[in-house]
């Protein structure tokens, strides 16, 4: 057995290791998540990712590394507008602080396997047949489209199909039983809030994972590095929700560089045909486009606070 035969085993070991240890050591105890701890751990999964990254741009060369750097930027930058959703279904439901990590962790590994059971075939549905590839370039186009014209619409949870469907089964009690998803009472088992939010979290994030998974399936075409990339970015989402949760109504400009980011990858993939943009181009303008959106926000927003003080 060579090196690539461990590749998919051996990552996916390593993934199972590390939530392990994430949740049933580093998290045993349910408690409210610090702001210093939430940043220790996303540096800490930072760091992981970067390191992966620079491993892979030694034994798999300058293109496959700037590949898994773009995907990993782009669901990255994707999730930060997650964020503010799962912020809005935390409020609406109101979980109580000391149960919400639990419910992103079990979120992010139901986010794994989803993404596990959709790269893998997309890949090999997207080498086979030219059209899907046109057809999600058409999508991520007019995604970024929607997007920016979308505003600051607000959404509400507790309308969506899947909590009224769950609901009505008449099997949800009133009340959070700690960080417990089920309940057992005179011999039947009962939903609790919590359980109704973990899946309104499943349902959100496949929503989004229909601009994400199309978006880095356009930077390549290798199933481990799209997954990859994908796991090291959504790994990090329950410490960066707890960083930035509060803060992400005051990056304004951030949905209009996500925007530009689903254009321009949907662009590179509808003419893939014609002329193939380097990854490493794709990599500096997803950069670019992101950080620039960040740092106008901030920029915009210390102006604004100036303006106000004089």
């Amino acid at each position: 057995m060579d090196l690539h035969d461990w590749l998919w085993p051996g990552f996916l070991a390593f993934v199972a290791i590390i939530l392990f240890v994430d949740l049933f050591v580093l998290h045993r105890k349910d408690h409210v998540i610090s702001s210093r701890e939430a940043g220790i751990t996303v540096a800490g999964y930072v760091t992981l990712a970067f390191l992966f990254g620079a491993g892979v741009f030694w034994f798999g060369g300058a293109d496959k590394g700037a590949e898994f750097l773009t995907g990993y930027l782009i669901e990255q930058a994707l999730s930060l507008d997650n964020i503010f959703v799962i912020a809005l279904i935390f409020s609406y439901f109101r979980v109580p602080p000391e149960a919400q990590y639990r419910v992103l962790f079990y979120g992010i590994v139901g986010a794994i396997v989803m993404r596990l059971s959709l790269i893998v075939p997309g890949v090999k549905i997207v080498d086979e047949f030219e059209w899907i590839g046109m057809a999600l370039g058409a999508l991520l186009v007019f995604s970024g489209y929607k997007m920016m014209r979308s505003g600051d619409d607000m959404i509400d949870p507790g309308q969506s199909r899947i909590v009224r469907l769950l609901k009505k089964t008449g099997r949800v009690t009133d009340e959070y039983e700690g960080s417990r998803f089920f309940v057992t009472r005179q011999g039947l088992l009962y939903m609790t809030p919590l359980f109704v939010v973990l899946v309104t979290v499943e349902f959100t994030d496949l929503i989004f994972a229909v601009d994400s998974i199309p978006a880095v399936l356009a930077i390549s075409n290798d199933p481990f590095i799209v997954f990859s990339s994908n796991v090291f970015a959504i790994m990090g989402l329950r410490a960066l929700f707890f960083v930035l949760s509060g803060m992400m109504r005051d990056f304004h400009h951030l949905k209009t560089g996500l925007s530009l980011v689903l254009i321009f990858i949907g662009g590179k993939m509808l003419l893939a045909h014609v002329y193939k943009v380097p990854s490493t181009v794709a990599l500096m303008v997803t950069a670019i486009l992101i950080i620039g959106s960040v740092v106008t926000s901030v920029l915009t927003r210390e102006k604004g606070e100036g303006e106000a003080r004089g």
